[in-house]
């Protein structure tokens, strides 16, 4: 699979080649801020075959809690392109609204971290739902 995205300004590109590891949805509160209050959608790529092809993006990681992941964004429109986890070094978090085609997504796996759902947030009928990630 090939995906190619970027920011809502287009001053930040990527291309993501490989299979995804994982997709999912996460409903986590970390997530909720990061997406305005809707559950993430997120596709795990391999992170050797994602590459930044025009710009760059600035960093965030909170300091104030172990193991945090470090979230990516156009520092010019704030949109958020990936998330790099420390439990998922060998990958790359990508946000599925910053793909060019986001239908190549197809559909989630699961939705984790359900524990913060709000009641505004639909998951699929059928779709396996955790309150943290599975174990």
């Amino acid at each position: 699979m090939e995906i190619e995205g970027g920011c809502y300004c287009g001053n930040v590109r990527y291309q993501a080649a490989g299979e995804p590891i994982f997709k999912g949805q996460c409903h986590c509160r970390e997530c909720q801020y990061i997406t305005g209050g809707s559950a993430n959608v997120f596709m795990a790529m391999p992170g050797d075959g994602f590459r930044y092809v025009k710009g760059e993006t600035k960093g965030f990681a909170r300091q104030d809690i172990p193991n945090a992941v470090t979230r990516e964004f156009c520092p010019d429109c704030g949109t958020h392109i990936v998330t790099r986890s420390p439990q998922m070094a060998q990958a790359v978090i990508l946000k599925v609204g910053s793909m060019d085609d986001p239908s190549a997504f197809g559909q989630p796996q699961m939705a984790i971290f359900c524990c913060d759902k709000q009641p505004f947030h639909a998951i699929p009928e059928g779709l396996p739902a955790f309150d943290r990630l599975p174990g």
